[in-house]
């Protein structure tokens, strides 16, 4: 599998990354876990990104692959330590939090910590930031990262203490494209792509999700109206795929599943190569003209 240096990092990650969200959400259970990413690691994948607010996520890839720590980068979260929205952002909690995910995910440090989409606000006070340069002195975290979206993750690139931006980038999700991408390329921070099959909102049709995580970009897809969302699924999910792997200066793009194999069908995908210039400037072009004010990054 093809492989990027991550930003100014010493990391040579997989275009391909697992994302441990899903198996936290819904309640996968912990041999399928195990079987998903020993597999996937097996075959190249060696990015593994979490959070502590995702249910028991941190947990699962503990018990899958702590005896396969060298052999892929492993990255998570703080900030909410009593769920998602629950956020705080002060660095006794964070620290408390840090702590208590090395012990979930059965290491001695991970290779990034991120702050979770706190606010600019929060950013500019100084104090959460602060907390992760503590723990990467400390050696709980080689490098420190910002996941988030719109003014606060351009403040992140901006102020410099970051050495990753980890930001939603997809077909339906392109403000990043010129917000923040152009400047982290710029100053060399890694970018690491979430949500990059836009939640694959295409499968539902015409009909809105169940998943009210996915409805903004099925709402966004039925106004963009590209030509190719009437193929196959699986067509769509590559196009997908390979359109958010082309944009300048992202480096991984981590694709959360329930499901043994799918990491197998997403790597296949790419087989095909970097998505054709003209394709990929037809959808850029057909996203300027189409989007409005209030497509903003989805966090």
């Amino acid at each position: 599998m093809e492989t990027r240096k991550l930003g100014a990092t010493d990391m040579q990650v997989s275009v391909l990354g697992f994302g441990g969200s899903e198996i936290g959400y819904q309640s996968i259970s912990a041999p399928v876990v195990k079987r998903m990413l020993n597999s996937a690691l097996d075959a190249g994948l060696n990015v593994i990104d979490t959070a502590e607010c995702y249910v028991n996520s941190e947990e699962l890839i503990g018990q899958a692959v702590a005896g396969r720590r060298k052999e892929y980068y492993l990255f998570t979260k703080c900030g909410h330590p009593e769920g998602w929205g629950l956020g705080d952002w002060r660095s006794p909690s964070l620290q408390k939090s840090i702590e208590r995910s090395l012990k979930r995910l059965r290491t001695d440090y991970v290779d990034l910590i991120q702050l979770h989409s706190c606010s600019e606000a929060e950013l500019k006070e100084g104090d959460a930031i602060e907390a992760l340069e503590r723990a990467r002195e400390r050696g709980q975290a080689r490098y420190i990262g910002y996941s988030g979206d719109g003014r606060a993750a351009l403040y992140a690139i901006q102020c410099g203490r970051f050495d990753t931006l980890q930001t939603s980038v997809n077909l339906a999700d392109q403000e990043a494209l010129e917000l923040t991408l152009p400047l982290a390329r710029q100053r060399s921070i890694g970018v690491i792509a979430k949500r990059p099959i836009a939640n694959a909102a295409w499968k539902s049709g015409d009909r809105p999700p169940a998943d009210s995580y996915a409805y903004p970009y099925w709402e966004r897809l039925r106004k963009l109206k590209y030509n190719f969302l009437n193929r196959e699924p699986e067509e769509i999910s590559s196009i997908a795929l390979r359109f958010t792997l082309s944009v300048p200066g992202v480096h991984t793009a981590i694709v959360g599943t329930t499901k043994p194999g799918r990491f197998d069908k997403n790597a296949a995908s790419l087989e095909a190569g970097p998505l054709p210039e003209d394709l990929l400037d037809k959808i850029r072009a057909r996203w300027r003209q189409v989007a409005d004010s209030t497509w903003v990054g989805q966090t």
